[in-house]
């Protein structure tokens, strides 16, 4: 087995500087775990850019290689659970942010983080998905569970051309669900309508300055990437018996509404948790993005990229120019 290996290494310098550069690793540099992947696919998320930023958040210790999702071959395992040459994901752990990731040739990982590629799916189409998809998955089967079906009005994306966002919109449309895509991007309109949303709107139609604490029902659900003011907003439009699912917090992580839309309307805040999704759920999920719920827009959603193109990708991702998905190929 060659121990030579390419990744795309982020480090720091003394005047606090990060630079990023393809390098020449060793397998003996990769962290201990039970399952080596031969890594074909992995996909860029807004996560990754902030680790190739040095953000402490996210990752801690440099040098670092970024990339939160993988999807390959396995190599070598010490787990009865996985042979060498089967077809595995690895999605939504510490990947990427403490652990040497996905943009490189090579991981090695726990083998509890290991899912094998579900029947029906390609590997590039799990990094379609990837972290971003596996969210907005658990948005939907969120809001199912809630009793939000499609007779029960519009359902409002926000953040709407990015990661989560973009696929919300095609799995929701999928599924029947009328979709309100809300960006600040007016040059998304027809990429986003083509994804399935019904209706572009701007997003300050859900980031309302209003110090009242219900405002006119609109929505039935939505799924929210933005938090602050607009999740607030979100809540205070939404239907009798709606809910709203919280996958992210662009704008802030704060909240400032009052309890009224709880109380008087009975809506649910609903918040998602990718990471800490227990394995049982994680492939129930994944079979449904295999089969039923597979939108025929998948593959409007993505740009292929390969690793020696993913710089310019990072920065556009940094500044919010990114829309749909990025999927890296691995040589």
């Amino acid at each position: 087995m060659t121990r030579r290996f390419k990744a795309l290494v982020v480090r720091s310098s003394q005047n606090k500087d990060y630079t990023r550069a393809i390098e020449d690793r060793d397998l003996t540099d990769l962290p201990k775990g039970d399952v080596l992947i031969r890594v074909h696919f992995s996909s860029l998320n807004y996560k990754d850019g902030l680790s190739c930023l040095g953000n402490r958040g996210v990752t801690r210790h440099y040098p670092h290689t970024p990339g939160i999702d993988a999807a390959g071959i396995v190599e070598t395992s010490d787990s009865d659970a996985f042979t060498p040459g089967e077809e595995v994901i690895v999605i939504s752990h510490d990947l990427g942010m403490n652990t040497s990731g996905g943009f490189a040739q090579y991981i090695r990982v726990p083998s509890d983080w290991v899912m094998h590629l579900p029947e029906g799916m390609s590997l590039r189409e799990s990094m379609i998905y990837g972290t971003a998809g596996f969210t907005a998955a658990l948005a939907l089967e969120a809001l199912q569970h809630h009793g939000v079906t499609p007779n029960h009005g519009p359902i409002a994306v926000t953040g709407a051309s990015g990661g989560v966002g973009s696929i919300s919109i095609a799995l929701f449309a999928s599924q029947g669900y009328s979709v309100s895509a809300s960006t600040g991007k007016s040059n998304t309109a027809t990429f986003l309508t083509d994804l399935g949303a019904c209706q572009v709107v701007d997003r300050q139609a859900v980031n309302i300055a209003s110090s009242m604490n219900l405002l006119k029902e609109v929505w039935a659900g939505a799924v929210d990437t933005v938090g602050d003011n607009t999740l607030a907003t979100l809540l205070k439009t939404c239907k009798q018996g709606g809910a709203i699912a919280a996958t992210g917090l662009v704008e802030s992580s704060n909240l400032n509404t009052s309890l009224l839309p709880f109380i008087l309307r009975g809506v649910q805040l609903l918040g998602i948790n990718a990471q800490g999704a227990p394995v049982t759920v994680r492939k129930a999920i994944w079979s449904k993005l295999a089969t039923k719920w597979k939108p025929t827009s998948l593959e409007r959603l993505a740009v292929d990229l390969d690793l020696s193109e993913l710089d310019a990708a990072i920065d556009r991702i940094i500044a919010g120019k990114q829309r749909g998905r990025v999927v890296i190929h691995i040589p």
